[in-house]
């Protein structure tokens, strides 16, 4: 029987299902799909309105709008770029703050006696890691530690640009763990999951969408040929520690590939391997993301190590047109 993939999308706005769907299947496949693959979308639960087409998300990777380094610096920075120059634990304490009175705005009811401070030493370590990726790319040789190249902008630019993405990818996280958001999120990838598949299943998730596919798997125990997961924060311990069931392989996933870019500051743990058993289901990538940001999903689904084992279940029908 013909296998079936369901994507499940990450942090922030997006545009239309149709065409986010159609964006992911051409980045993994080369061409749309058509049935053979679904989006569980979940954007509209957080966001009144898509995204205008063919918009550039800056939580994909897509450049920042009005980016402009060199007024990022002064009394007379626009509050956008006030970020870059904030010390990282007053940027955390912004962060957290954003992220309360949003889940408040939204008449969201969080977890009795949380707020979101139980993430916060993710957020902090997202933050300082901004700063010496930021400055990697002006030293005359290549740290070991920081094997790759940073982004081709002057340090304002790019520090500015990493803490957006922590700023915003934040904000999601913290309503799907802390703000009640979380049961709606998860009952969109259930009737996602629920769609036909009489053939081999695939199951793919971007950033947050890893985590809430994760958890809706071990809730279903769904037979699921192949989970991929892309940018994830999953080996996060503050992320762990938010799960309501301990670390472990789903039930009925008979293999889970987990692929991350070493700049990415959504993955800061690249490994789930040692922690979610039966580890010889598990297998961690480090891939190249040459993203805006190092996290757009169209760059994680062109690599080889992660298209490679999909087309092998998929067959002949990678093989069309376009």
């Amino acid at each position: 029987m013909p296998p079936a993939v369901v994507y499940v999308h990450g942090n922030g706005n997006k545009v239309r299902r149709e065409l986010l769907k159609s964006q992911w299947d051409t980045a993994l496949f080369g061409r749309d799909m058509a049935g053979a693959s679904r989006m569980a979308y979940w954007a509209p639960l957080r966001y009144p309105e898509p995204l205008p087409d063919f918009w550039a998300d800056p939580l994909d990777g897509g450049p920042e709008p009005a980016e402009e380094p060199a007024a990022a610096t002064g009394p007379g920075a626009p509050p956008s770029d006030r970020a870059a120059l904030e010390a990282p634990e007053e940027f955390v304490a912004r962060t957290l703050d954003e992220a309360r009175r949003e889940a408040a705005d939204a008449g969201l009811e969080g977890r009795a006696g949380q707020d979101g401070s139980a993430l916060a030493g993710w957020l902090r370590d997202m933050t300082y890691l901004a700063d010496p990726l930021a400055h990697a790319g002006e030293r005359e040789e290549p740290s070991a530690e920081l094997p790759l190249e940073a982004l081709p902008l002057p340090q304002a630019g790019r520090t500015a640009v990493f803490r957006r993405l922590v700023r915003h990818t934040f904000k999601d996280v913290h309503a799907y763990f802390f703000g009640g958001a979380g049961p709606a999120m998860r009952e969109v990838v259930r009737e996602a999951l629920g769609g036909p598949a009489d053939g081999p299943l695939v199951v793919i998730g971007h950033s947050l969408g890893s985590v809430i596919a994760y958890e809706v798997l071990r809730e279903l125990g769904r037979e699921v040929e192949l989970l991929v997961t892309v940018g994830s924060p999953l080996a996060i311990t503050e992320v762990q520690d938010q799960l309501v069931h301990p670390p472990a392989v789903p039930a009925g996933v008979a293999a889970w590939r987990n692929a991350s870019d070493l700049r990415d500051l959504v993955a800061l743990d690249h490994t789930l391997r040692p922690e979610y058993a039966p580890p010889e289901r598990v297998t961690d990538l480090l891939v190249t993301n040459d993203s805006g940001n190092h996290h757009g999903i169209r760059e994680y689904l062109s690599q080889p190590q992660v298209r490679e084992p999909v087309h092998q279940l998929f067959g002949h029908l990678t093989h069309g047109p376009g």
